[in-house]
């Protein structure tokens, strides 16, 4: 994969559609994890969303580049 895309001529780095790609999944697994009521239950539901991100970004990153 190359380390850049080009969309109509601009030069994007590739780990910017990984982070928004990232961020979609990570809004879907958030409702999903709200309508369960599994953040009632964490002691800090932010902290579980930022690594729930993290962990998202990571996992496409090293699938991409493996």
């Amino acid at each position: 994969m190359p380390r850049e895309l080009s969309i109509f001529g601009i030069l994007i780095p590739t780990l910017l559609p990984l982070f928004l790609a990232s961020a979609l999944l990570q809004g879907v697994l958030d409702r999903l994890l709200v309508a369960t009521g599994i953040y009632r239950r964490l002691w800090h539901p932010a902290l579980a969303r930022l690594a729930l991100f993290v962990c998202i970004f990571g996992g496409l990153t090293a699938w991409l580049y493996q």
